[in-house]
């Protein structure tokens, strides 16, 4: 009799899984008995041992166990329902905002319940929301074990999920074949991966709960390397198919591109002139560049950005550049102007304010190819825009935009001459660092240049952490730095009031600075303001009719104001310190000696207190990206790519980065031996593994 392959039975093979069932499974990537395998638990809760009532603190997850004493239907400004339990310590409410009149039945008083939540503060007593409970009788067993959170969907409990894999489990126990793609010579550890499987799904009693909480058991890092070999994987087969189109073959650089580096108002650094050829030399090839240009705040990668911008225009290509925001794009609008309209290049500018006859002139300049550079915002790939001879694309913050949104623009520059599509060559720009265990791994589709050096003159920022019991002692400071025609942000983390987080809202912050300060000119910018707004504020604090910007995080890139030089952030533990870094790189960009004043709200955990200090003592924002990265975690890091495009299943990215040195060599032995096993790895791990497939 043939075995089972799970890879190959589909969940509708399962007890109690019909066609409703069966679509919301496909909705989260689950078709097969071995996609369930996989769906892997998110977090371990620990339900081995009942909680006291009255010993329970807030923010906890417990476990309880009560007789009902009442059970009623509170109209407020939501409909719930209310059961009160008790046991010898205390009461504890459960609340329920979605019920139906079996379930108050079923809760009627005198019943007894066991009970797992999270406890809240409510109006009269703790509660707990929406618990998931059963009714127990007097001395009943507990769990032997962890009990597994998974990753669930509307209309998908956490218990039909169990259900579903304790079946699965139970047809590979049963002989069911699970195949294990992984040599042992490739494989990390010693466990096997059906092993590794069900230790993972169902803990047994005696596993180290520690690990296991931790995300560190053996079953977990064997499966955890398998999954970071498939991400490795899946990028670097992307890279292969993307070699083998087509792209603009561009000739050695030559007069014009002189032409530009000589037009600038300073000399290179050695840095920018190493990147700068690098990407000339990928140019050159005849195949798609996919480049990732990182830089620390200031370093100048809008000059090298303009470099294979000057030579796509010696060999008659458009180039786009397509920044996240109004201001920054704007502000490329401006440098470019400068540098290529002396030498009759016209540069368009199309963002989601240019409306009417302008929109359509600027359209009609794309189109015809009269704009040799097009720079704007998420408007550059909409469906009216259309270029002659796209040879190359600038996305500039990259973090900020999903790999679709990339892909569309790449797309406008598709040709189908000939047998093989051609391309437009990709720069893509990040001021945010990324550590390199992180490019290694997480962009293994690119090739990455640096740039490490800052140009000559710029001035190190001093930083200071201070409480806000001193606050009068820096509106003191401001006021004397305005007073000798200094400028200065003062950046607010929230727009809108809110005591939970204990953050100022910049429209109080601004007035109550104005009334303070009444001979300042104080101006206010926040992400909530339209974008006309936004410019008309920006442009007064160029032109230093404002002397004091109150600004939310919206100044974090782009802003180029080299008089200002003076910068006090509040709250500054509510941001990650690659964030404090872009927003400290506002000042510093002149001559004068600069400050940045991070003003805490007392008291600080210990982990706001390391973050703060990495940022006051280093601004370099390679070594502050490794803090962050070892404190935080790759969330900001990494962007679309983490949150959204790329999102683990077991791995961890921080906790498991010692594994991945060893991933990359071990995925580049298997793709060298066995190519179909890593294309099959990748299938197994990746619901969409096409996902970068035109990357």
């Amino acid at each position: 009799m043939t075995k089972t392959t799970l890879a190959n039975e589909p969940v509708t093979r399962l007890s109690g899984v019909g066609p409703a069932l069966g679509s919301k499974l496909e909705r989260i990537g689950l078709s097969t008995l071995q996609d369930l395998l996989f769906h892997l638990p998110l977090r371990y809760e620990d339900r081995t041992r009942i909680s006291p009532i009255g010993a329970v603190r807030l923010g906890e997850n417990v476990v309880l166990e009560g007789d009902v004493i009442s059970t009623d239907v509170a109209f407020g400004r939501r409909r719930s329902l209310q059961v009160v339990i008790k046991d010898d310590t205390g009461l504890m409410a459960l609340r329920f905002f979605h019920f139906s009149k079996a379930q108050q039945n079923n809760l009627s008083a005198g019943s007894r319940i066991r009970c797992y939540g999270e406890v809240r503060r409510g109006r009269s007593r703790y509660e707990i929301y929406h618990p998931e409970y059963t009714h127990v009788a007097p001395g009943a067993d507990l769990e032997e074990t962890l009990t597994p959170v998974y990753p669930a969907t509307e209309g998908l409990t956490q218990a039909r999920i169990r259900k579903l894999i304790d079946q699965v489990l139970a047809l590979m126990a049963d002989g069911a074949l699970l195949d294990e793609l992984l040599p042992v010579e490739i494989r990390y550890g010693q466990s096997d991966l059906r092993e590794a499987i069900e230790i993972v799904h169902r803990p047994p009693p005696d596993v180290n709960l520690k690990l296991m909480l931790e995300g560190k058991h053996p079953a977990q890092r064997r499966l955890a390397f398998e999954e970071l070999m498939a991400h490795f994987l899946s990028m670097r087969l992307v890279r292969e198919q993307i070699r083998q189109y087509e792209a603009p073959r561009f000739e050695t650089p030559g007069d014009f591109c002189r032409k530009v580096d000589g037009g600038f108002s300073f000399a290179m650094t050695g840095a920018q002139k190493r990147v700068v050829e690098e990407i000339q030399t990928n140019l050159t090839e005849g195949r798609p560049m996919l480049r990732l240009l990182q830089g620390d705040v200031g370093s100048g990668k809008t000059v090298v950005a303009a470099m294979a911008a000057a030579h796509a225009l010696e060999n008659q290509y458009q180039t786009a550049i397509m920044a996240p925001t109004e201001i920054l794009a704007e502000q490329h609008f401006i440098n470019f102007s400068n540098w290529f309209s002396p030498l009759g290049v016209t540069v368009a500018w199309l963002s989601g304010k240019v409306k009417g006859k302008s929109r359509t002139e600027q359209l009609g300049n794309i189109a015809s190819g009269a704009a040799g550079i097009v720079i704007g915002t998420h408007a550059l790939f909409q469906a009216d825009v259309t270029f002659r001879n796209l040879g190359l694309v600038v996305i500039d913050e990259q973090h900020r935009f999903g790999v679709k949104q990339r892909l569309a623009l790449r797309e406008k520059g598709r040709q189908e001459d000939g047998s093989t599509p051609t391309y437009p060559h990709q720069l893509v720009m990040t001021a945010t660092p990324i550590p390199r265990t992180l490019t290694m791994s997480m962009y293994a589709d690119m090739d990455v240049s640096m740039i490490d050096e800052l140009p000559p003159g710029r001035t190190p920022v001093t930083t200071a952490v201070i409480p806000n019991t001193r606050r009068g002692d820096v509106v003191d400071r401001v006021h004397d730095a305005c007073t000798r025609g200094v400028q200065a942000y003062w950046v607010c983390t929230l727009i809108d009031e809110s005591d939970q987080l204990q953050a100022q809202a910049a429209e109080a912050t601004a007035t109550a600075l104005a009334e303070a300060l009444p001979d300042v000119k104080v101006g206010l910018i926040h992400g909530r303001m339209s974008a006309p707004e936004k410019e008309q504020v920006m442009n007064q604090f160029k032109a230093r009719t404002l002397q004091l910007l109150v600004a939310t995080t919206v100044i974090e890139v782009g802003v180029d104001v080299p008089n200002a030089s003076l910068m006090i952030i509040e709250n500054p533990e509510r941001l990650g310190l690659a964030q404090l870094h872009q927003l400290r790189g506002r000042v510093g960009r002149g001559q004068t000696a600069s400050h940045c004043l991070l003003m805490y709200h007392p008291p600080l955990g210990e982990v706001s207190k390391e973050r703060l200090n990495v940022i006051r003592q280093s601004t370099d924002g390679f070594v502050i990206a490794e803090q962050d990265l070892r404190i935080r975690g790759p969330g900001e890091l990494l962007g679309s790519r983490q949150a959204g495009s790329v999102s683990f299943r077991v791995a961890d990215i921080v906790r498991d980065r010692e594994l991945l040195p060893n991933v990359r060599e071990k995925s580049l032995e298997l793709l060298r031996t066995n190519r179909g096993t890593a294309q099959a790895l990748v299938r197994r791990w990746l619901a969409q593994p096409d996902a970068y497939a035109s990357a």
